[in-house]
């Protein structure tokens, strides 16, 4: 199964980068870019038969390694 992972800076979080995003994509003639918030992206294969145990491992690995909890949201979907 393969699990795709979206990791976000919290909503009142700054993102410096974002912005320059943001900035970049303006001085380009996007004149209707009003906010960018970007993230990480990551996939994973597992070899689990079980959804909710694969769902429950995902959290884990989010919360002990790939998220940083304190400034960083995440979301897992399964596929």
């Amino acid at each position: 199964m393969l699990a795709k992972i979206y990791i976000t800076l919290k909503k009142d979080v700054l993102d410096p980068q974002g912005s320059v995003i943001a900035n970049s994509l303006k001085s380009l003639g996007f004149n209707n870019v009003e906010d960018v918030r970007q993230g990480k992206f990551i996939e994973i294969k597992l070899n689990n038969k079980d959804k909710d145990d694969a769902q429950k491992q995902l959290g884990e690995m989010c919360e002990k390694l790939l998220a940083n909890l304190v400034i960083e949201d995440y979301k897992i979907e399964i596929e």
